[in-house]
């Protein structure tokens, strides 16, 4: 059985390598082309085994991709986006998924139970995704932050709101004081993991120049900020985000040497590279078994809800900045909504969907669907919008107006 795995793990290897080479000769996005290819594998004969849970897309590929792009975002611009990012990311994540689950209940019946759980999954951006689709099509610093930052925030928001439905699927009670408590929670104590776990070790890193350990210690950083977030039910998300933007500020000027700071943004660089190609070859994979053209009828007008939910929160928020020098033009309005691609955190909260909840399978099949939605036709046609507009390559966000 360990032997068929690794030999599994191999031939994925070998795909992830040629949907590469073949992605950048011919200009595909290549996430989209990893969906493509895990689908593919999923219908030949050889069946590769691909699992998809929850437990191994939060425990396994998002701390490396996390803090990976953590560790490339500069503190100082990072910190001047933040009122527009935590805004995106808390009050967009609400006004988003209150809308599409308004619309489920309304247009299809569905409990609000049920509408709830899918307008919280479905609202929040998905990192994985929409890191990987933006340092590829390389859009302008700004664009990128925004975007790349908020999507980073909003899947914590998310993880809490769901936790919170969660413990009301049980049959538990939780009053509004309780429920703030709880977001309070897992934003602060998930920095504060974060935070801890990174300032600890790279006191130890400092002791050291061997670039080796040092690549040791940021892998610790990243895995165990995360793990122990999630272990006191903080937010793993925020934890590796603080830990890498500590590391990639910090870290460089007072305890990773000058000789293993190259070392280590290229073990993080492979280290992404390989977590964001499983990921999408295991989606590809699941996205071929997905019943979808049972609930086709359901799944465009989940479709249009997403988009609608996510123009309602986008756009109004954008007007609460016009004034400000965090203003947002026009065609970062549209990127923010067509751009903000849904993914695998989704998926893995689909996957967590308890089955007291009436519409649990039609919860994950109809994820599955806006993801594969999300990832072929948005993040196809998101590089030559991108073009269109002007917005890659140099960061021009002040010359157009709102």
């Amino acid at each position: 059985m360990a032997e068929l795995q690794l030999i599994d793990l191999g031939m994925l290897l070998v795909v992830t390598s040629l949907v590469a080479m073949m992605s950048r000769r011919i200009g595909l996005p290549y996430t989209a082309g990893l969906v493509a290819a895990g689908i593919v594998l999923a219908l030949l004969p050889i069946g590769v085994n691909l699992p998809l849970s929850r437990e191994l897309v939060f425990n396994i590929f998002l701390p490396p991709l996390i803090f990976e792009a953590a560790l490339q975002m500069p503190w100082r611009r990072l910190r001047a986006q933040l009122p527009l990012t935590v805004t995106l990311a808390f009050l967009g994540v609400a006004i988003s998924a209150a809308f599409v689950a308004g619309g489920l209940h309304w247009l299809l019946g569905w409990s609000w139970l049920g509408a709830a759980f899918f307008g919280v999954l479905i609202a929040a951006t998905d990192p994985v995704s929409v890191i990987a689709a933006f340092k590829e099509m390389r859009a302008e610093p700004r664009l990128g932050m925004v975007v790349e930052s908020e999507s980073l925030l909003n899947d914590g928001v998310a993880a809490v709101a769901f936790s919170i439905l969660l413990v009301i699927a049980g049959g538990g009670e939780l009053t509004p004081v309780a429920a703030v408590g709880a977001l309070v929670w897992t934003v602060l104590g998930g920095l504060a993991a974060g935070a801890g776990v990174a300032f600890l070790l790279l006191k130890l890193a400092g002791r050291t120049d061997d670039h080796l350990v040092e690549i040791t210690l940021t892998t610790i950083i990243a895995w165990g900020s995360f793990l122990l977030a999630e272990h006191v039910k903080a937010s793993g998300v925020f934890a590796a985000l603080a830990a890498g933007v500590i590391v990639g500020n910090l870290g460089w000027r007072r305890a990773i040497s000058d000789n293993g700071r190259g070392h280590v943004l290229g073990f993080w660089e492979y280290a992404a590279f390989l977590a964001n190609s499983l990921l999408f070859l295991m989606i590809g994979s699941h996205e071929a078994h997905q019943p979808l053209a049972l609930v086709s009828g359901a799944l465009a007008v989940v479709i249009i809800l997403t988009l609608l939910g996510r123009a309602a929160a986008v756009y109004p928020i954008a007007l609460l900045f016009r004034g400000t020098a965090l203003r947002l033009p026009a065609t970062y309005q549209h990127v923010l909504l067509w751009g903000g691609l849904r993914g695998a955190v989704g998926l893995a909260l689909a996957l967590a969907v308890p089955a007291s909840v009436p519409e649990q399978r039609q919860i994950i099949v109809l994820a599955f669907g806006v993801v594969a939605f999300s990832i072929f036709l948005q993040g196809l046609t998101m590089p030559p919008l991108l073009r269109r507009w002007k917005l890659t390559g140099k960061d021009t966000s002040a010359d157009e107006a709102p």
